[in-house]
């Protein structure tokens, strides 16, 4: 409830890529009564993650988004806007932040919710180096746990929303305007760095700055050499001066603030996550740009992501492709299907499927596969019909010619959901692919460029 001024503003995160989203139907009933007066504003997540296949594509992915919002029940008045971000590469940050000092201003506290591995506490953490925090906050407030593990934000952390007056906006305006200028022939050595490391990261980049610094008397270290001296296991014997000597705010810098809080992050229900333990779950989040890998199958033949996921092509007339967007780092094989059960059966457990790992006593423990009848139609052969979301593992765009019938049977660990997707998140994504392999049924991957929000292209006037 508001301790003073308007009601909480919710900033509900989500994964881009988990759509539906397993937890927006849920939102309107965790709002209260008094909430719903307030507002939501719900963050498209991840977007950096996503190629894309073809002009326009973000239009698309925000459509998306504003459907599944409007068959939650999120409209209107209650749903305040829909933002496209990458809180890791900072892609869309900034105009995040303008929208919330534009609407929002400082009339109520802002709390983010979001399911488990949305990237809530990495938008936290970077809202807290940004123009929406007071300046000196970012020196006093501790970072949010960052962890592919759920239930890792177990604090409420919180930090003290600037306030933008009008003086303020205008000169983070200034920035903003100065930065666009820019090209990358002229960022300093470091920004290039760390350009060039978001762009392995991402396909969306964008620069998260500061107009407001507040100065510093000396320069500072990073890290902290006392923690070196003894085991994490072990209370240090002296403790440190410095952390005795912690900053604090006083009283008049947060007597009237508003607060932005970072909150737990709800489980989803039916998550292959949940069956995986800690180093699974690094395999099958994506970290970097997902790479497309697209496969043209013939009716008899299966497709296997990792252990985690399998389809059957089981009557067609025609070869159809099929396109995966998972991790890089999780394998795909195909093979027949007279072959597919004893593939399983040696490799699950094993490095040649990767996840789940940890050989017979894993798998032993670990579900079954169970299967799911699928009928497509397809659209023409530049444009996916359906994606087959293999829970959280990832998804397959299928792609299939005109009016062709395809009779498919899609695998997922018991207790996970398996969702058929119409229409698919990225319909044009076979189109990203290198050439065939010969003798196989692989095509050569190809990444598109990455793409930097807030500076000039080189040579452009």
């Amino acid at each position: 409830p508001p301790s003073h001024g308007r009601g909480p503003l919710l900033l509900y995160v989500l994964d881009v890529m988990e759509l539906p989203d397993p937890v927006l139907p849920q939102l309107p009933a965790l709002l209260g009564p008094d909430v719903p007066a307030a507002g939501v504003l719900v963050v498209g997540n991840k977007v950096d993650l996503l190629p894309a296949d073809c002009l326009g594509h973000l239009g698309r992915l925000r459509q998306r988004v504003a459907a599944a919002c409007a068959r939650a029940g999120l409209r209107g008045p209650a749903l305040v806007d829909i933002r496209l971000v990458s809180a890791k590469t900072g892609y869309g940050v900034e105009g995040l932040v303008s929208r919330l000092q534009r609407s929002w201003k400082c009339a109520g506290d802002v709390y983010l919710l979001g399911a488990t591995n949305s990237g809530k506490s990495t938008l936290f953490n970077t809202l807290l180096r940004s123009d929406y925090c007071k300046s000196r906050a970012s020196d006093i407030i501790d970072r949010a746990t960052v962890s592919p593990w759920p239930g890792t934000t177990l604090n409420l952390l919180k930090f003290p929303i600037i306030n933008p007056t009008c003086d303020r906006i205008f000169r983070r305006q200034e920035r903003l305007k100065e930065e666009a200028t820019k090209t990358e022939d002229q960022l300093s050595t470091e920004e290039k760095k760390y350009l060039n490391q978001l762009k392995k990261q991402g396909y969306l980049v964008g620069e998260v700055g500061r107009t407001f610094q507040q100065q510093k008397s000396s320069a500072e270290i990073d890290f902290d050499p006392d923690l070196l001296s003894y085991s994490m296991d072990e209370d240090p014997k002296d403790p440190p001066k410095k952390h005795e000597e912690r900053e604090e705010f006083t009283h008049n810098e947060v007597k009237d603030a508003r607060w932005c809080f970072d909150t737990p992050g709800i489980v989803k229900e039916d998550c292959v996550l949940n069956l995986l333990n800690e180093k699974e779950v690094k395999l099958v989040l994506p970290s970097h740009a997902i790479v497309p890998r697209t496969f043209i199958l013939k009716p008899g033949m299966v497709l296997f992501l990792a252990a985690l996921g399998r389809i059957d092509y089981l009557e067609g007339e025609k070869p159809a492709w099929f396109s995966v967007l998972a991790s890089n780092l999780l394998p795909v094989h195909v093979t027949t299907l007279s072959n597919a059960d004893t593939v399983y059966e040696k490799h699950a457990g094993q490095q040649f499927l990767k996840v789940p790992m940890g050989g017979e006593e894993r798998m032993k423990e670990f579900p079954p596969l169970v299967p799911q009848d699928i009928r497509l139609k397809g659209i023409g052969t530049t444009e996916a019909v359906a994606d087959i979301k293999l829970s959280s593992a990832g998804w397959v765009a299928v792609t299939a010619h005109a009016e062709e019938e395809l009779q498919l049977r899609a695998y997922t660990p018991k207790g996970t959901a398996l969702v058929v997707r119409e229409p698919p998140l990225l319909p044009y994504i076979s189109a990203i692919r290198g050439a065939r392999i010969p003798g196989t049924p692989a095509y050569r991957t190809k990444k598109p460029p990455s793409f930097v929000e807030n500076l000039r292209a080189t040579g452009s006037r």
